[in-house]
């Protein structure tokens, strides 16, 4: 038996992050693409920081050890543990770029900076800051200032120091040395409105690219050529705030104002991480430590000259489509036709869609569709991350336009979507739409839709249930299924979810839906109970998982225990996974992989034997104690046989994946799942070759069916 049973959930969460990195690192990925993945890289662990690493300072500040939360281990110890091994992953991610940089000049493609400008680039940069870059410039000088200016914790900033002429008339060379200079500091922030990376002129077909952060050192003596200054430098520097939002208890304001002063708050939280490039003066690190208020709390980071790396994500393609991913357009939903009323369909029959390997369109027609139709009296929809110029708002604005009732519950502390939702919450308000702001202590994270139709004089009910946002942005890189179906006993629950959101001190009860956070947990503790029963008796069992992440200590054992009896348990978790599979006498019968590749892998499916009928879930829950009791969330079991076979075959195709699959442990070292002798076989392509061939399938069959002429 293992000593310890868990992985502690914030070091599994930087072996995931490894994840991301291994990408950029890896030579079969496209030389854009593993730039895209270095910024994906940073910007998780921007919100790492953000959020866990400031929770637990938050702890540790508050003189309590943590060691019960925390798996045995202080706060403080678990933070310094945490700088450490960020420290070696930004040690490899620079290692990494340096060696993409390299790959792309055998490309053609240049990274160049203030000093490294071509003779026929430097008017052109120039050019370039005074149109484009000055008039967005934010520039203080900090000697004189009484108070430190605040850092935003998404923005970027140089750190200048000007040593300035000295004004001594002494001429004695021992008396100049001894002399004290004079330092002037000051702090450019990197406007975020302009590109961070400014595409130069070409030349003999290459192409360069400078960091706007360079086009600005470039034209220091420009910006600071009122003072008289003997040398100049300018070094970049980060800063990441706590982003905890404090909700004011006051009865007398609304939920929106509420959010909204909390959202504001939010940019002067305390400092919990600092990063600064490695080569600048120990006086300016000193300095702005000191004015900053920086303590050894705070995860102080060395790095390299550039930072804020997530914006490699928007890296410019520079028409090199030969360096990106090949693009797979998203494929037809067998049956269901984007021409023709959807309604119609789905009143004979359920389907399911699955982004990004299918059109997200049909969600979008679904609601386009049913605010047009005049039988459709009633649309309720949640809503949890929407696209910046969301099609869904739109659809949701025209319906209630169109005289339909349109009830939203959208949630204004969806983290680091506030502003955004608090937006479209007002639009909304503006057109009459009615909108609920969810429920005290618990955040809607349920993925759900149901119209009311009156058809014959009855009412008749229509909707989807889904594993992820509708946000048609996002759907063109996560992975996320949706259920459309006029089941009338699940549409039913789906209105008493709607019924709880208005009077929430009522508990429905639900005859097909799972609901956090009342019945999730016991729910499936029954289903893994049922497999240890029937393994028991000497059936075959098993369960297969399919998540983001997988903390929580109770179904963790619950798993342990299924193991111990004979369960075959098969778990694909994208990220945090506390369990630690395959230990002798406790885990022996889990296997655990997770795959991280050009797609996000969001689906949650969850798959019980039940002696050869298999019960099929999909859901909006991860396996983490706020999923379970502190959120509501929504698992839907999936009855038409063909879907369950379909969503069984999926989960097996991704088992089968033996490219980007790495194997969950306690040693956190992401090893691949061994090829051996078998052939290459890439999970989510192999996904996508899946749904072509049925697609391919039922033209083939549609085809047959034409009469001859």
């Amino acid at each position: 038996m293992s000593e310890n049973r868990y992985i502690d959930r914030e070091k599994s969460w930087l072996a995931f992050n490894a994840r991301v990195l291994q990408e950029a690192g890896d030579d079969t990925v496209p030389l854009l693409d593993r730039l895209r993945f270095l910024g994906i890289f940073s910007n998780n662990l921007d919100e790492f920081f953000r959020v866990r690493y400031a929770a637990i300072r938050r702890l540790s500040l508050s003189g309590i050890s943590g060691e019960k939360v925390l798996g045995g281990v202080s706060a403080q110890e678990l933070l310094h543990e945490i700088t450490q091994i960020v420290i070696r992953q930004q040690s490899e991610s620079l290692r990494i770029l340096s060696v993409i940089e390299k790959k792309l000049e055998a490309q053609k493609i240049y990274m160049v900076n203030e000093n490294e400008l071509l003779e026929h680039q430097k008017a052109f940069v120039k050019d370039y800051f005074i149109q484009q870059v000055s008039p967005a410039l934010v520039t203080i000088i900090l000697n004189d200032l009484a108070e430190f200016p605040l850092l935003k914790d998404t923005s970027g900033y140089l750190a200048v120091k000007l040593v300035m002429n000295t004004k001594s008339t002494r001429k004695s060379l021992t008396d100049l040395v001894k002399s004290k200079k004079e330092i002037t500091y000051a702090v450019i922030e990197i406007p975020k409105t302009i590109n961070r990376f400014v595409v130069l002129p070409s030349q003999d077909d290459k192409q360069y690219i400078m960091f706007l952060d360079d086009v600005i050192r470039y034209n220091l003596h420009s910006i600071f050529s009122i003072f008289d200054y003997e040398s100049i430098s300018a070094h970049m520097i980060k800063i990441t705030r706590d982003a905890e939002l404090e909700i004011d208890s006051d009865l007398s304001k609304s939920m929106m104002e509420k959010i909204a002063t909390s959202v504001k708050e939010r940019r002067i939280g305390e400092p919990v991480r600092f990063v600064y490039d490695q080569q600048i003066g120990k006086d300016t690190l000193k300095f702005f430590l000191s004015k900053m208020h920086i303590h050894e709390t705070d995860s102080i980071i060395p790095g390299g000259r550039y930072h804020n790396r997530r914006d490699y994500m928007s890296f410019p393609n520079l028409g090199r489509y030969d360096l990106l991913y090949k693009t797979n357009e998203p494929l037809p939903v067998p049956g269901l036709s984007l021409e023709g009323s959807m309604l119609d369909k789905i009143s004979k029959k359920d389907y399911l869609m699955h982004a990004p390997y299918q059109s997200f369109s049909y969600l979008i027609k679904f609601l386009r569709e049913a605010a047009l139709d005049p039988k459709v009296t009633t649309i309720k929809i949640t809503l949890y991350r929407l696209a910046k110029n969301s099609q869904i708002i739109s659809s949701l604005i025209n319906a209630a336009k169109n005289g339909k009732k349109v009830v939203v519950q959208i949630e204004l502390q969806a983290r680091f979507d506030e502003a955004s939702n608090i937006s479209y919450a007002e639009k909304m308000q503006t057109e009459g739409i009615h909108l609920i702001f969810g429920i005290k202590g618990l955040k809607v994270h349920s993925k759900i839709c149901v119209i009311e139709r009156i058809e014959a004089g009855k009412l008749k009910r229509y909707g989807f249930i889904s594993t992820g946002n509708f946000n048609e942005s996002t759907a063109k890189v996560y992975t996320d299924v949706t259920l459309f179906t006029s089941h009338e006993q699940i549409l039913k629950d789906v209105n008493k979810i709607f019924d709880f959101f208005d009077v929430n001190f009522r508990v429905h009860r639900y005859k097909h839906l799972i609901v956090s956070p009342h019945y999730t947990r016991s729910r499936f503790n029954k289903l893994i109970d049922r497999e240890i029963t029937h393994a028991k008796l000497g059936f075959e069992a098993s369960i297969k998982l399919k998540m983001n992440s997988l903390s929580d200590f109770d179904l963790i054992d619950k798993l342990y225990e299924a193991s111990r009896a004979g369960v075959k348990i098969k778990l694909q978790v994208r990220g945090i996974c506390s369990l630690i599979p395959g230990v002798p006498g406790m885990s022996e019968n889990i296997e655990a992989v997770s795959i991280v590749d050009n797609y996000l892998e969001h689906v949650r499916l969850y798959i019980f034997e039940n002696k050869g009928e298999p019960e099929v879930f999909i859901s909006s829950a991860d396996f983490m104690r706020r999923n379970l009791d502190g959120r509501v969330e929504v698992t839907c079991p999936i009855y038409d046989r063909d879907l369950k076979n379909e969503l069984i075959e999926v989960f097996n195709i991704g088992w089968k994946g033996n490219v980007k699959a790495r194997f969950h442990s306690d040693l956190l070292d992401n090893k691949y799942r061994p090829r051996g002798h078998n052939k290459v076989f890439r999970a989510q392509l192999e996904t996508y070759h899946y749904y072509k061939q049925r697609h391919e399938n039922e033209l083939a069959e549609s085809h047959t069916k034409q009469p001859k002429s």
